[in-house]
């Protein structure tokens, strides 16, 4: 369908890739990979014929058409979210008035005469046409769409211009699918999409009829939606089959073969160069050493490509709060006649690493707020807990920096001075895209996004014990990504995050709060389990000796409390036969190996707090220090105890399984 030859592009002086062939196939769905600047845009453009190769060759079989979606940038106007729709399908809408005019000629004319006949043909071949290519649906698939990517039916007759520049991407996302181009372009297409948009998309484009080559930062995304990855790497272009998670392994083994190769061909170097120098002036071995200098000049030197240095980031632990982090307590929010929550309660514990899901507007935003004390209540009460401290990170967090400050200057004002230095901190900074000399540039010259991903480094130096995180993945690379999700799932403080990244999500939530239509409804574990459960199949999690796991679905109206379960009946050979499902029993496995780590924790602390009463400063510290040293002891009770009910089911699982065997 498309073919690239030999082909190469220069970004002025800088090299981006060369000697790329490729040929793009009427089906296939490609992701294209690498890092920042290596020239993934540039490529897409060039499919999309918005760019010219500098070296080689492209071409476009007869009648290809290519649909280009940046990454942001495109703005509409003057016609309501319909009627912007609808205008991709000019040709349709063409015909379908000349159907009318035709019926409304026939309606005048003679039947029995030529004249109708000729127009009853024409009206007959345009008709054929206009049902093969589905015009009687037009509404119906404009309809499906912008459903699918979150505009519901009070948008559709709203003007364009109305919107803002997130939702204007979507409209020009929608548009693209609806005009179905053999070959679909698309530059971060999740990056406007809140999760159920997202998954929408990704169900879409599994059943695309044509191909598609995308970039994107979600891995999750990548996974499900492409078949062949192509990476731009050290100026070359390179192909693999599989998603995202198979190139990753792949790219692992191909480095493993090529430093294999390299050894062998060292020592083959090695050992012909001490051959040549020994006997080099010796008359009788002059044909075995021109031989071997021979074999040196043919032989093509494998060389190890550079590979991105990895980056693992300390940062310093914040000290512990109290068991309850924030309890809300019949909680309303309103701005003026419009309610965002009403009689919301539920209980956020230390440790928590909660993530907040619904459809853009639901209130994800807002509850953040509420917690960050940025926003007032309209009803109800929010206790923090003791000794908690909230650090807030909004989606325009930028705006609280100094901006005549100098990257570097600012991060190390702001690092801890005996923890952090020049090296790492200008590590962190390479994470999140400044490399060079970016670090030394001033705050007022980076643009939104460049801002946002800076705010979210210098946080990363000094985090307090409750992070409130407002969508932190924007703006981020692959790379960054790994480097906050790491940094985060080290944490030991407690986490609440909004993020449309499916990835981020299952790695990091243990607690799903599921918002929308004023209420906030709980769901344990990441993700994955929150669908899971969505689609009412609990029944197969509800296993005897597992209330603590199943039995959290907290709504938020009166619902500050999961009722306990009923006592579990004896065992009979059908209960002992109930599978779970396998990745809620990988789920009830982590969550073993993190109580042990938090009964760790625990411990060390108490440890820490009787050394500090063996000191006496006076009665109120004593009593305090007694007191936390009593609720970490009933903390480590429970954790045990949930500990044995969880590993007892996943032991007799596992036992099933082997008997099975």
């Amino acid at each position: 369908m498309i073919q690239l030859s030999a082909a190469g592009k220069r970004f002025g002086p800088k090299l981006l890739f060369e000697n790329c062939d490729w040929l793009i196939t009427p089906r296939d769905r490609v992701g294209l990979v690498g890092a920042n600047g290596t020239g993934k845009t540039t490529l897409l453009k060039t499919l999309a014929r918005l760019e010219p190769l500098d070296y080689g060759e492209i071409s476009f079989a007869k009648g290809v058409t290519a649909g280009y979606l940046p990454q942001d940038g495109l703005s509409l106007s003057g016609r309501t979210v319909m009627a912007e729709c609808m205008s991709v399908f000019g040709d349709l809408l063409s015909m379908e008035l000349e159907m009318e005019t035709l019926m409304e000629k026939m309606g005048e004319i003679d039947p029995a005469g030529p004249e109708y006949e000729a127009v009853a043909d024409r009206f007959h071949a345009i008709d054929t046409e206009f049902q093969h290519r589905d015009g009687y649906s037009l509404e119906a698939q404009v309809g499906m769409v912008l459903g699918g990517l979150g505009f519901p039916p009070s948008d559709w007759h709203r003007r364009t211009e109305e919107f803002s520049g997130g939702w204007q991407m979507r409209l020009a996302l929608a548009k693209l699918l609806l005009e179905k181009p053999n070959l679909l372009l698309l530059d971060e297409p999740t990056n406007h999409l809140d999760l159920e948009a997202r998954n929408w998309l990704e169900e879409y484009l599994h059943d695309y009829p044509h191909a598609c080559v995308l970039i994107s930062h979600d891995r999750f995304f990548l996974d499900v939606t492409v078949k062949k990855m192509v990476e731009i790497w050290n100026q070359k272009v390179h192909f693999y089959t599989g998603n995202y998670e198979k190139y990753l392994k792949e790219k692992t083994e191909r480095r493993a073969q090529i430093e294999a190769a390299y050894q062998n061909q060292k020592e083959r170097v090695e050992q012909l160069e001490v051959f040549i120098n020994r006997f080099r002036y010796t008359a009788t071995k002059a044909k075995q050493v021109q031989s071997r200098i021979k074999e040196l000049e043919r032989m093509e030197r494998i060389e190890i490509p550079k590979e991105e240095k990895a980056i693992h980031f300390k940062f310093p632990q914040p000290k512990p709060s109290g068991r309850h982090v924030v309890e809300f307590h019949r909680v309303a929010k309103s701005y003026g006649p419009k309610t965002v929550f009403r009689e919301v309660s539920f209980i956020i514990e230390r440790g928590d690493r909660v993530a907040l899901v619904g459809v853009n507007g639901a209130g994800k935003s807002t509850l953040i707020k509420l917690l960050a004390g940025e926003e007032p209540v309209t009803a109800g009460e929010i206790k923090l807990g003791h000794n908690v401290e909230a650090d807030y990170f909004a989606q325009d967090q930028y705006k609280a920096l100094d901006p005549e400050a100098r990257l570097l200057d600012d991060l190390t004002r702001a690092a801890p001075s005996a923890q952090s230095t020049q090296t790492e901190l200008r590590g962190l900074l390479g994470c999140f895209l400044f490399t060079e000399d970016d670090v030394f540039k001033r705050i007022r010259v980076l643009s939104g996004g460049e801002r946002n991903r800076y705010a979210l480094a210098r946080m990363l130096l000094h985090p307090s014990n409750f992070l409130l995180l407002d969508e932190p993945t924007n703006h981020l690379d692959l790379r960054a990504k790994d480097v906050l999700l790491e940094s985060l799932e080290k944490y030991t403080g407690t986490v609440v995050f909004v993020s449309h990244d499916r990835y981020f999500i299952d790695k990091l939530a243990t607690r799903v709060f599921e918002i929308g239509n004023g209420e906030v409804n709980v769901f344990p574990g990441n993700y994955e389990d929150y669908l899971w459960r969505k689609s009412g199949k609990e029944i197969d999690l509800t296993l005897p000796g597992l209330p603590d796991l199943v039995g959290e679905r907290v709504g938020s109206r009166h619902k500050q409390h999961v009722e306990p379960a009923p006592p579990p009946p004896e065992p009979t050979h059908a209960s002992k036969a109930k599978k779970v499902n396998p990745l809620r029993l990988q789920q009830m496995k982590d969550r073993c190996r993190e109580i042990e780590e938090q009964v760790a924790r625990l411990e060390a602390e108490i440890e820490g707090y009787g050394q500090e009463s063996a000191h006496f400063k006076n009665a109120e510290e004593s009593v305090r220090l007694a007191n936390l040293i009593e609720k970490g002891r009933e903390e480590i009770a429970r954790l045990m105890r949930e500990w044995e009910e969880t590993s007892k089911v996943v032991e007799e699982q596992e036992e099933g399984l082997g008997a099975g065997d």
